[in-house]
């Protein structure tokens, strides 16, 4: 059994895979408490499904991409398996995580995002240095920038660990804090070889969004 926030068909907003029509399966629950965390609801609402639901509700939407969030999805050790059939099923599977709990026992196929969280989050030093280890060419490294502070901390980090070097580093502005603007600037600006990533789905949601 899963304890599921939700399952919504949308278009991914982040990674590499943005832009794909995908089926979004939020679980229930985080050990962290994010400044800027804008799913809240996703702490403690939820209902327990068995693995078959999730996977029949999935299969009613025309694509092969799937999205694991939360909330942090690792908590739940029912996730491993339903990962593994998705992956066994043909699904191009993604999993957001912030790295928090070890993804030692993900699939190697799936694209793991660790979304490292920085000073400004709340949440600094969550990060197990060990899941560097476990990580591979589909592994992707995301940093919420919420300041000035942030960014120049994200840069040292990935010069630490050499990630600029193996794997895609994805910077994202923290919505309300920083522009999107100041962070590319910030981007040029310092030389780095992060790659720019906005939140597609909030620009097309959001309010002032129109349609043609």
């Amino acid at each position: 059994m899963l304890k599921i926030n939700e399952v919504f068909y949308s278009i991914q907003g982040e990674s590499s895979w943005v832009g794909h029509p995908t089926v979004f399966v939020r679980t229930t629950g985080c050990n962290l408490r994010c400044t800027y965390c804008d799913t809240k609801y996703s702490y403690y609402e939820g209902n327990f499904q068995e693995t078959s639901t999730v996977l029949n509700e999935i299969a009613k939407h025309k694509t092969k991409f799937v999205c694991i969030t939360g909330g942090e999805p690792l908590l739940q050790k029912e996730i491993f398996p339903l990962m593994d059939t998705l992956v066994s099923q043909g699904y191009q599977v993604s999993l957001e995580t912030s790295g928090s709990k070890s993804i030692e026992n993900v699939n190697p196929k799936v694209k793991t995002i660790l979304d490292v969280k920085t000073p400004d989050s709340g949440a600094a030093d969550s990060f197990l240095i060990s899941n560097l280890a476990f990580s591979n060419s589909l592994t992707e490294f995301k940093f919420v920038i919420c300041s000035e502070n942030d960014f120049k901390w994200s840069e040292e980090f990935c010069r630490q660990h050499d990630l600029f070097g193996k794997f895609a580093v994805l910077y994202s502005p923290s919505y309300g804090a920083v522009s999107e603007r100041w962070l590319a600037e910030q981007i040029l600006a310092k030389n780095s070889i992060a790659r720019l990533q906005i939140q597609l789905h909030k620009k097309i949601w959001s309010p002032d969004a129109r349609g043609v």
